[in-house]
């Protein structure tokens, strides 16, 4: 793609993230999330996000019958992704959840797939559906200063390892937009159910009908 046209995509789609930020200050979680008898979810946002990118999916989730968590301990999730993975574990464990679903947003699908790969000794997790998860890194990340960014270029150490950890693939429902200006590489994971959903943008996606509904579908498979 023109680097012109890869720009456009890009403007086009950080409106859709400063919308949902302007919201994180006034939202709390809902009520109505902690009820449901279907199987348990744990949202897990991407970098320098909250659960409420995943506000929409959640609300899905709930309507489904299916209670839905969210880990306070992330924070705006700029820790490292073993660190993350460490506070989705303390929270399965506290809570005592069992075949768990985790749903996940960009970053949140690395923490997802370490969780998978060695973090759930007690076998809390059943699957994950991650939404616009740079699995093999992103490229894009080399033209950011922040070191929490660059945790995301291919060449970094954990993203080779979860990379070459491919049993829990098979695991994992990768769900990603015909073209994310953020993971130009794509989303695409061997082994995985991939789901490509025709639209265009990394945030654009998480309210998209047919993505929302593509993640709980893959929470009810």
């Amino acid at each position: 793609m023109r680097p012109t046209a890869h720009a456009l995509h890009l403007l086009r789609d950080y409106p859709n993230a400063l919308r949902v930020r302007a919201g994180t200050l006034t939202t709390r979680v809902p009520r109505a999330w902690a009820g449901g008898s279907g199987r348990p979810v744990v949202l897990i946002p991407g970098v320098y996000e909250t659960w409420h990118f995943l506000r929409v999916i959640g609300d899905a989730l709930s309507a489904a019958g299916h209670p839905v968590h969210t880990v306070p301990a992330l924070g705006i999730n700029t820790l490292t992704i073993p660190q993350s993975a460490r506070l989705v574990t303390d929270l399965l464990t506290r809570r005592d959840l069992r075949d768990v679903a985790l749903v996940a947003h960009s970053k949140g699908g690395l923490i997802g797939k370490q969780v998978l790969t060695g973090g759930d000794p007690d076998g809390r997790v059943d699957r994950l559906i991650a939404v616009a998860s740079p699995f093999g890194g992103s490229a894009m990340a080399r033209w950011t200063p922040w070191r929490t960014m660059k945790a995301f270029l291919p060449t970094d150490e954990v993203i080779r390892t979860l990379t070459g950890s491919l049993e829990a693939n098979a695991r994992i429902t990768s769900v990603f937009p015909r073209f994310d200006p953020n993971i130009p590489e794509g989303s695409h994971l061997d082994g995985a159910r991939n789901v490509e959903i025709p639209v265009v943008g990394h945030f654009r996606i998480l309210d998209d009908p047919a993505a929302v509904a593509a993640v709980v579908s893959a929470v009810e498979a």
